[in-house]
Formats: structure tokens, C-alpha cells, sequence
């Protein structure tokens, strides 16, 4: 069934009924890496903050750094093309921000990010059906980082952040968006903290999972939030150590899907819930890192842009299909 359907599917009777029709994945399929040739596309650049939006059908990208300046444009992927988009008002520029979807408020949200000067803890709402920026007015805010892991909560679908970088410390406190505030999170447990991990919803667990990142202490390893506390998990297999790499989660491999990184690594990752498969994706791109990447349900493939290859700031579009 096509994304758009299930969507008003999960307006209509529920999100979990939505959930459901996402995550019967069939048995072992191919993945192939297609390079795309679309008509516009964002200037070359590391680190955008790219997300699918449910509310618009379509995936946001906002920001980014080029290599001589900082982003503030805002663009979306229709399944076809990069379409600009002129906002009367916008976040000022950044890069590596986080930003996910808040299903209660049906926007997404994004936070932090570093603009050259300094580290960044403003709150911004991407209205993705008027296509409008509007700054928040929390009282309580995270530390300002950049490179914050970010998702929408498995049980509360609120939007939720964890980690990022400060200037001096890694965090590890989890914080979660109420719609018009910041809430922190008292847990049992969580991971010792790190920025720039690979963060995804892994829809056919109910749970988020965080791989890699970086940190002062050993981050290689495997977490995952259950909208309680944190589990480490696991695996008997794991990808190479990975930061600044492409995660979202794929419906057709019913897992979260992870690519490339700063390990220097082009191979193609899926957590299943319990382990980590490499699902040798055919035509891999080279190895990349800082890239956006988010699953287009709209046309049921995995997109990813941007990022840097072999020195290289590139602006290149792939999609990752399934047969």
C-alpha cells in the first residue's frame, strides 16, 4: 500500500495500524544503489538536516555547510526533483542540526546545529503543508550542540533528542518535545554520551536505535529506547565504528538502514531488531559521510544526498531500491 494511503490510513484508525502496514516486510529482497539525475538539487555540502515529512509527503532538507559558508535554505525532494522553497522566515544558518518528525503536532522540529561562531539550542517548526518556518519559545531547552541524535518517540510520538556535541562535553541526557516546551527525561539507564551516532526508528520493533557516534569513551556499540530507558543490546555482528553516516529506517528490509560514515566504509547496513546484517547492497556509492538520508514513502525508496567523498563536497542524489 502506497505511503500516502497509510497515511490517512494512520490519521483515520490509528498510528499503530499504520505501523503494522509499514513493517510486513517480505522475505530477502536485492537492494540496488541508483544514482539519480535530477533536474535541481542543494549546492554540494556536509551535515544538511533531512528528514521525511508525513504531513507534506515529501522529505525536508534544511541547511548545511558548503565548505565557504554556512545554509539556510530550505528545500524538498517530491520524488522527482529538489524544489527550493523561499520562506518568509528561516532558521538562521547551520549545519549539522538535528530534525525529526512530531507526530502529535503532524510538524517536524529541529534543534541545535553550529554556524562557524558557535554552538546553537534554538527550537525551529517546519510547517510542511503552509511551508513555513516558526521559531519556538521553549523555557526549558537542551544544551546547545551541535551534531544531536534525534526521533520521534516510539510510544509518546513526540519528538525526542538525545547527545550532541557542546564545545567541551559530549551529552547524554534524552529531552523530549511537549509541542510547546522541552521536558528531560529522568531514565534508568542510557549510553555514555556521544554526537553524530546513527539514530533511526526501527517502526517493526517499536523501539529507536543508536549505533557509533563520537565520544571521549568507547562508542562502538549498540543502544536502543523502548519510550522508557535505554537498552544496550547485543549483536554478534556490528557495522565498522561509524559517525557522520546515513540512517533511516526501510520498510521492504524491515530494519534500520545505515550507509557509510566517517569509518571510511561504503557498505550497507540493516539492524533487524536483535543484530546488524550487511545486505551487500548492489552499486554501492563510494565511501561517504556527513550525507542526509531519509525513506521517501511517498515512492518507497531510501534518498540520500550530500556529504563528502574522497576530500570532495558532492551533491549527489541516490536512492537505494528494492526488488
Amino acid at each position: 500500500m502506497a505511503y500516502r494511503n497509510v497515511v490517512s490510513a494512520g490519521r483515520a484508525v490509528g498510528f499503530a495500524l499504520m505501523v503494522a502496514l509499514l513493517t510486513g516486510a517480505a522475505s530477502a529482497r536485492t537492494a540496488t544503489w541508483v544514482k539519480l539525475d535530477p533536474a535541481h538539487h542543494p549546492s554540494a555540502r556536509l551535515n544538511p538536516a533531512m528528514a521525511y515529512d508525513p504531513a507534506a509527503n515529501n522529505i525536508v532538507l534544511f541547511g548545511g555547510f558548503d565548505g565557504t559558508s554556512y545554509q539556510n535554505d530550505t528545500w524538498i525532494f517530491n520524488g522527482t526533483d529538489w524544489v527550493q522553497i523561499d520562506t518568509a522566515n528561516a532558521p538562521p544558518a547551520r549545519s549539522a542540526a538535528g530534525i525529526t518528525f512530531d507526530r502529535t503536532m503532524q510538524k517536524m522540529v529541529l534543534f541545535g546545529g553550529y554556524n562557524g561562531n558557535q554552538y546553537l539550542g534554538d527550537t525551529w517548526i517546519w510547517d510542511g503543508v503552509s511551508q513555513t518556518w516558526t521559531q519556538a519559545t521553549p523555557q526549558k531547552q537542551p544544551t546547545a550542540v551541535t551534531l544531536p541524535m534525534m526521533f520521534m518517540d516510539p510510544v509518546s510520538f513526540r519528538a525526542e533528542m538525545i547527545g550532541g556535541f557542546d564545545g567541551n562535553f559530549y551529552q547524554n541526557t534524552t529531552w523530549q518535545w511537549t509541542g510547546t516546551d522541552w521536558k528531560k527525561l529522568y531514565t534508568k539507564t542510557t549510553f555514555l554520551a556521544r554526537g553524530a551516532a546513527a539514530v533511526g526508528n526501527d517502526y517493526a520493533n517499536q523501539t529507536v536505535v543508536i549505533y557509533g557516534g563520537l565520544a571521549d569513551v568507547n562508542p562502538v556499540n549498540t543502544w536502543t529506547w523502548d519510550g522508557h530507558n535505554w537498552t544496550e543490546q547485543n549483536p554478534k555482528t556490528q557495522p565498522l565504528w561509524t559517525y557522520y553516516s546515513g540512517t533511516s529506517y526501510d520498510p521492504h528490509l524491515a530494519g534500520v538502514v545505515n550507509f557509510g560514515g566517517g569509518s571510511g566504509a561504503n557498505t550497507t547496513w540493516a539492524w533487524k531488531g536483535t543484530d546488524w546484517w550487511n545486505i551487500n547492497a548492489q552499486n554501492p556509492p563510494p565511501p561517504i559521510d556527513s550525507q542526509g538520508m531519509a525513506y521517501d514513502f511517498a515512492i518507497d525508496q531510501m534518498i540520500m544526498f550530500g556529504g563528502e567523498t574522497s576530500g570532495n563536497f558532492v551533491s549527489d542524489t541516490y536512492s537505494m531500491q528494492i526488488q
